[in-house]
C-alpha cells in the first residue's frame, strides 16, 4: 500500500517529520468535556493505547481513549517504522520466564517474536489501513565478529520452519541488494515488515472508533481515581469506568510513586532525504529495511516516494540533539557514498522508553487500574503484542499477562537524577565492548 507524496498540513503540535507531512488524514477528535461512562478507559493515544482499544472494542467492550496531545503524537508517530522479529530483552525474558514456563519458555518467546507481525497485517487488511506496508528486511553484520551470531539466528529460524523466509548472505550477496561496501554479511528476512507508523496508528484509531470507541485529544489526564469504580479526570471532564489502562508514559506524570524510576527516555534522531528518483532503486533495488548488529545501531529504509529515511545512535541523556542532520549525515554518507551532499528535507527526534533489563513492563497499580509500557526501541511490533495481552487480561484471561507481570524489574532510586546517567554509562560500556569485538 503506497501513496505518492502529497504533503498535508499537520497539527502545529506534531513534530516536523516526514510522517506528519504525509498523513493520510489529520485527526480532529474532541477535547474531553463532561462525564462519560465506559467499560475501559485508556490513557494514551499511541500504539499501546490504540492497539489495546481495537482489541477490546472487537471483544464488545465500550472503550475510551484519552490523549494529552494528538493520536500518535509521541514515539508511535516518530519511529523508524520497522516491524522486526527481535525482542530487545529476550535473554532477560528467557531467564526470568523460565521460572514460570519451564521448558516451554523458548517456544513462548519465539512465538512472541512474530505475533506482532500477524496482528498488524491482519488489522491493516481488515480495516483497509493505507500505511505503506511492505515486506523485506536485512539484519546486517557491521563487523566480521557479528557473523557467528547471525548464523545462529539463521539456523534457529530454519529449524523453526522459516527456511522459505530467511537467507544467510555473504558480503557479495549483500552488495547485490545494497549499493554499500559497509557490511560483511546479513540475514535477509521476508517475514519482517516496514511501514508508515503514524498512518498505521491513525488508521487503527479510526478502526476503534468504527467499533464504538470514544476518542479524546488535547485532554491531559490530571488524576486517576482508584477504587471499585475507577475514573480518570481532566481539566474539563471525567470518565468513569470498570477498568483503567495507563498505556505508556515514559515521563511518569501519573502514578510516580509506583512507576517513576522504572523506565527512562532515550532520544533517537531520524532524518529523511530529498526524493532520490531512480537512485533509490539503485541503492536498494528490493526496497528492504535495514538495521545492523551493533548495540547502538543505524537503521534505514526507503519511503513510498523514494526518500531515504535514516535513523541512528541514541542520546541516553534524555535530551534532544541540537543538530540531528549534522549527526546522521556522516552515517548516511558512510553507508551510501553515492549520497554525499544529499539534501535532507526532514529531521526529528523520538523519545524511546528504555527499561533497564529491556523486558516490557505490565502490571497493576490497583485492583482495576493496569499499566503497560517499556519496549526499548522495539515498539511497533511489541505494542501490538502487548495490546492483545492486555485485552486478554482485562477480559479475564491472565495467562500471558501473568507471565510478564511475574518478571522482576530494576527500579532506579532518584530516577530523575540517576536514571539517564546510568543508561548513558551502560551504553558507553556496551559501545566499548563493541569496539573490542
Amino acid at each position: 500500500m503506497t501513496a505518492a507524496f502529497d504533503p498535508r498540513t499537520p497539527a502545529a503540535e506534531r513534530c516536523p517529520s516526514y510522517y506528519s507531512a504525509t498523513l493520510n488524514q489529520e485527526t480532529h477528535y474532541p477535547t474531553l468535556q463532561g462525564t462519560h461512562q465506559v467499560d475501559v478507559v485508556i490513557i494514551g493515544g499511541g500504539f499501546t493505547g490504540v492497539a489495546s482499544a481495537v482489541e477490546l472494542a472487537e471483544r464488545g467492550l465500550k472503550v475510551a481513549i484519552v490523549e494529552s496531545h494528538k493520536i500518535g503524537w509521541g514515539a508511535t508517530g516518530r519511529n523508524g517504522g520497522q516491524v522486526t522479529g527481535s525482542l530487545s530483552g529476550d535473554e532477560a525474558m528467557r531467564k526470568q520466564m523460565r521460572r514460570h514456563l519451564g521448558e516451554e519458555v523458548d517456544d513462548f518467546i519465539w512465538h512472541l517474536r512474530w505475533r506482532g507481525h500477524q496482528i498488524i497485517q491482519q488489522r491493516v487488511e481488515k480495516y483497509a489501513i493505507a500505511c505503506d506496508l511492505k515486506h523485506g528486511h536485512l539484519h546486517a553484520a557491521y563487523k566480521p565478529s557479528h557473523l557467528p551470531g547471525l548464523r545462529a539466528d539463521y539456523e534457529e529460524a530454519v529449524r523453526r520452519g522459516m527456511g522459505d523466509e530467511v537467507s544467510l548472505l555473504d558480503r557479495a550477496q549483500v552488495r547485490e541488494l545494497l549499493e554499500s561496501e559497509l557490511y560483511h554479511g546479513a540475514i535477509k528476512n521476508t517475514r519482517n515488515l516496514h511501514l508508515h507508523p503514524l498512518n498505521l496508528c491513525i488508521g487503527e484509531a479510526r478502526a476503534a472508533e468504527s467499533l464504538g470507541a470514544l476518542i479524546f485529544e488535547h485532554s491531559e489526564v490530571l488524576e486517576i481515581i482508584h477504587g471499585e469504580r475507577p475514573a480518570v479526570v481532566t481539566a474539563q471532564g471525567r470518565i468513569d469506568a470498570r477498568q483503567v489502562l495507563l498505556a505508556g508514559d515514559v515521563y511518569h506524570k501519573l502514578e510516580p510513586k509506583q512507576l517513576k524510576g522504572k523506565i527512562f527516555p532515550a532520544m533517537g534522531g531520524i532524518v529523511t532525504t530529498e526524493p532520490l528518483g531512480d537512485l533509490a532503486k539503485r541503492l536498494n533495488p528490493e526496497d528492504l529495511a535495514v538495521y545492523d548488529c551493533r548495540f547502538v545501531l543505524d537503521y534505514y529504509r526507503m519511503t513510498a516516494d523514494g526518500r531515504l529515511l535514516f535513523g541512528g545512535g541514541a542520546n541516553y541523556s534524555g535530551k534532544d540533539s541540537r543538530d540531528i542532520a549534522g549527526e546522521l549525515r556522516p552515517c548516511i554518507e558512510r553507508t551510501f557514498p553515492a549520497l554525499k551532499g544529499v539534501g535532507i528535507d526532514f529531521q526529528w527526534s523520538c523519545a524511546m522508553g528504555i527499561v533497564i533489563n529491556r523486558i516490557p513492563q505490565l502490571g497493576k497499580l490497583s485492583d482495576n487500574v493496569w499499566y503497560c509500557q517499556g519496549y526499548s526501541g522495539h515498539g511497533v511490533a511489541t505494542t501490538h503484542i502487548m495490546g492483545e495481552i492486555m485485552a486478554q487480561a482485562l477480559t479475564g484471561h491472565l495467562g500471558h499477562y501473568d507471565t510478564f507481570a511475574a518478571c522482576q524489574h530494576i527500579r532506579v532510586p532518584f530516577g530523575d537524577q540517576l536514571g539517564n546517567p546510568m543508561l548513558a554509562a551502560g551504553m558507553w560500556y556496551y559501545q566499548m565492548l563493541e569496539k573490542l569485538r
